[in-house]
């Protein structure tokens, strides 16, 4: 299935993060691409994962909701939750990354 073709309840929000998460009780490391109430996009190492697999994450101290693989391109995987996200939870999680940011970006000037 073509990731473009999936229609989209929800807004997505870009993130980036390195999250632990579990892929059939696996434990595994990914990076958060982007998230919404329905659901996340994630980059892990090839093979990672498989469609259908079950996903959970905790992002931020935040337990996202149980997901399931709905695609996977090369390195990338599409995570459907089966629950929601709260909107709420998505503006504290992209709050506290934009303020991790900027930290890092002021940091940065002063070693200037």
């Amino acid at each position: 299935m073509n990731m473009h073709s999936i229609s989209r309840a929800a807004e997505r929000r870009s993130l980036s993060l390195t999250v632990k998460g579990r892929v059939k009780s696996r434990p595994v490391y990914v990076d958060l691409i982007d998230i919404s109430e329905g659901g996340c996009k994630i980059r892990g190492s090839a093979g990672f994962a498989n469609v259908g697999d079950r996903v959970t994450m905790r992002v931020n101290g935040v337990n996202a909701p149980l997901g399931t693989v709905a695609w996977i391109e090369g390195k990338l995987a599409g995570v459907a939750f089966e629950g929601e996200m709260h909107p709420a939870v998505l503006d504290h999680l992209c709050k506290a990354q934009s303020i991790k940011f900027h930290d890092t970006e002021k940091d940065d000037k002063r070693r200037l």
